[in-house]
């Protein structure tokens, strides 16, 4: 049996859902006899491979940085995977968003709350430029799979990898919210 390739990425989000992965605790020892996982935060991987067999990708789409990465994935992946809720729905991310444009909320952090030097900070190729709006992962690419929760708790992420491993599209069943355009897990 040839190996899964898993990934997992963060994009304009809190990490919670990481942190959540790593509740998995042995069950990650589990998964790495079946699987190999080829990207995520945890490890210092620059570039995004090619031939990923599913992704978790938490967070939603908030500035150039993420739009270009969640495009890049989406290419490279056969199994996407709309991880948490700030992903599914644009959540706590997306707070921004009856601001109208970023600038308004750039203008309020960075110029009437500043303290001693007021700027907005825009050093090209270091800080990237925020959308004006804020949207989960499926305004943008196919999702192939939901998973609510802020954060998803451990089991439910490990029900989603068993489907994985199993060589399904992951499916939500009981009484978890469906939401987003797609499947729910």
């Amino acid at each position: 049996m040839e190996r899964l390739r898993v990934a997992t990425v963060w994009l304009g989000g809190c990490s919670g859902c990481h942190m959540s992965f790593l509740d998995l605790d042995e069950w990650l020892i589990d998964l790495a006899a079946f699987a190999d996982i080829v990207f995520t935060p945890v490890m210092d991987i620059k570039e995004y491979p090619g031939n990923v067999d599913a992704v978790l990708i938490e967070g939603a789409v908030a500035n150039e940085d993420n739009l270009e990465m969640l495009l890049k994935v989406r290419e490279r992946t056969k199994v996407l995977i709309s991880f948490g809720d700030c992903a599914v729905t644009g959540n706590v991310t997306a707070l921004r968003n009856p601001h109208g444009t970023a600038l308004p909320v750039l203008e309020r952090g960075y110029l009437e709350l500043a303290d001693d030097t007021p700027q907005i900070p825009s050093e090209e190729g270091i800080i990237p430029r925020l959308l004006d709006r804020v949207v989960p992962l499926h305004k943008v690419v196919k999702v192939d799979a939901y998973m609510p929760g802020c954060p998803p708790p451990a089991d439910r992420i490990r029900r989603c990898l068993e489907q994985v491993l199993a060589g399904q599209v992951p499916v939500l069943a009981g009484p978890d919210i469906k939401f987003g355009t797609g499947r729910t897990v």
